[in-house]
This record gives C-alpha cells, sequence and structure tokens, in this order.
C-alpha cells in the first residue's frame, strides 16, 4: 500500500509532472515564473486547491453524484471556483503583499486546467480518497517544481548575455521545452 502511494506520488510530480509531461497549466507556467518567490507561492497556492479539490471530488464520486456521472464535470468546475475564491479571500486577509504580487493570476487557478485535470484524472483512474489525496499533493509539488524551475532559470538568464531576438517568450519557450525532456527522462523510473 505505501508502495502504490509513493508510486503515485512520484508519477504525479515527475514521471506524468502536468505541466512538463501533459502541458496543463501553462498559462501560470509562462506567466507568473519572473520572480521565484511569487512562482514558489502560487505553486503552494494551487497545491492547496488541488488538494481541497482532490477530496471534494472524491466525495462528489462516492456519495453525490452516484446516479449522475453527467453532472461530474460542472461540479468539480463548481468546486474548484469556490475554491479558489476562498484562497484569494484568505492571502488578501493574511498577506496583502503576496496578493498583489500574484495579480491576476491568483484568480486564473480557476481556469487552471491542471486542477480540473487532476479531477478527472483521479475519477478516471478510481482512486480512493487516501491515494486521490496523495495524487493532489505530487501533482503541486509537481507543479511547483516546475514553476519554481523556470522562475529560476528565468531570473539567471535576465543577467546573461542573450540574443536580442532570443529573449523573452522564444527564450523561455526554449527552457520549457528543455526542461520537458528533462522531465521524460524520468518515464523509466519504475518501470521494470
Amino acid at each position: 500500500m505505501i508502495q502504490d502511494l509513493i508510486t503515485i506520488f512520484v508519477g504525479a510530480a515527475l514521471i506524468n509532472n502536468f505541466v512538463l509531461s501533459y502541458f496543463l497549466g501553462l498559462c501560470p507556467f509562462l506567466g507568473v515564473t519572473n520572480k521565484l518567490q511569487t512562482a514558489f507561492r502560487l505553486g503552494l497556492a494551487t497545491t492547496f486547491v488541488m488538494f481541497v479539490t482532490a477530496v471534494c471530488t472524491w466525495l462528489l464520486n462516492t456519495y453525490v453524484l452516484i446516479h449522475a456521472p453527467y453532472l461530474r464535470l460542472i461540479s468539480f468546475i463548481v468546486v474548484i471556483a469556490s475554491t479558489v475564491q476562498f484562497i484569494e479571500l484568505f492571502i488578501k486577509k493574511v498577506s496583502p503583499v503576496l496578493f498583489q504580487a500574484l495579480g491576476i493570476f491568483l484568480p486564473l487557478i480557476t481556469t487552471n486546467c491542471a486542477i480540473l485535470g487532476l479531477a478527472i484524472f483521479a475519477t478516471n483512474r478510481d482512486y480512493g480518497l487516501v491515494e486521490s489525496i496523495v495524487f493532489a499533493l505530487g501533482a503541486g509539488a509537481g507543479f511547483t517544481l516546475a514553476l519554481s524551475l523556470l522562475s529560476a532559470i528565468r531570473e539567471e538568464t535576465e543577467l546573461a548575455d542573450v540574443p536580442a531576438m532570443a529573449r523573452g517568450t522564444a527564450l523561455n519557450l526554449i527552457i520549457a521545452g528543455i526542461l520537458s525532456l528533462a522531465f521524460m527522462g524520468f518515464a523509466g523510473l519504475f518501470s521494470g
């Protein structure tokens, strides 16, 4: 059982990283990764939303939507939107500086396809409560790792002598592609 949970966590964080393998959540990945601190905090907020979404998804699938699976998608969207609204109000109250730093990207967590993908993947894989939570934490850790890696590299490239033609979006996409290739190396981690 513990080995299965470790496999689920590592699989979601590294092997099937939502950003670098499934290309979900690219908007915050490319938009919020100017500063490492901001990217890390957004990753933590997204991880928390993923955690709450996993618990609510399991509850919806187990107790509410047993005879109405056609309502799953709309139910997932409502859960995600309300969770993000709660987090937005909480961050605004606790850390106004972080709220200003995240700006428009905090409400965009609502439309982050990685979170909706998490709910759909957990449902399709028939994960139980513990498995769903571990999957959410692994996906959140992988999302935070991807954001942090890109932001750290972007901070370093600001100091580098980069040709004008490759600056900005072009360089960010090149870095993202290289990171994606590097994460593909984890694909054989649990095979055998």
